[in-house]
């Protein structure tokens, strides 16, 4: 049984595993570009390497929670994996026209206000993701992963309709934050009175 007491090594699978996540996001991007958007192959290999990123997000979690490896390195760095890979995603399906610009903005506004306002409300507790952010993020990575397989009409029009699901669950989750974080900051300034 690891003592209480003892650091936990910010050099650990978990931490190895996150690190790993951030450096396959430009080799998932390389992909989505060789495929244009239009090259099967190329979209196939882009959209199973996005899935396993985004699968290995779970896994470096899980190893981090049941091994007693949770560290501050970690806690930084798996929001800033999880972040890039969306994001880059993201970026890329609406560069290539598949995803309205608008949608990209709204998505990347909420999750890097939020990421921002976690980081600022840190000091006095932390915002844990509910069951609404944990959908919304399983959503999302649904929607990426439909986005990017080449799949024909009709089933390519599911596409759409996940990410809109994704786009109402991430503007609502985003909403919930902010009560919780006002929450949080208020009671704070009436304990300081």
């Amino acid at each position: 049984m690891r003592s209480e007491s003892r650091p936990v090594s910010p050099w650990n699978i978990a931490n190895v595993v996150t690190v790993a996540r951030i450096f396959l996001v430009p080799v998932f991007a390389v992909f989505v570009v060789l495929s244009g958007m239009e090259d099967s192959a190329w979209r196939m290999l882009a959209a199973a390497l996005f899935v396993f990123i985004s699968a290995t997000d779970f896994v470096d979690g899980w190893l981090a929670r049941s091994r007693g490896l949770v560290t501050e390195f970690g806690k930084l760095a798996d929001p800033i994996a999880d972040k890039a890979l969306i994001g880059t995603a993201l970026v890329l399906l609406s560069f290539y026209d598949a995803l309205l610009w608008w949608v990209t903005a709204l998505i990347l506004l909420r999750e890097l206000g939020i990421t921002a306002l976690r980081v600022a409300v840190l000091k006095h507790a932390v915002i844990a993701a509910g069951r609404g952010g944990k959908l919304k993020t399983v959503l999302q990575i649904a929607a990426v992963a439909w986005y990017l397989w080449p799949w024909p009409e009709p089933l390519d029009a599911v596409g759409p309709w996940l990410m809109g699901a994704a786009l109402l669950l991430t503007v609502g989750t985003g909403i919930d934050y902010l009560w919780k974080a006002f929450k949080l900051r208020r009671g704070d300034a009436g304990r300081t009175r």
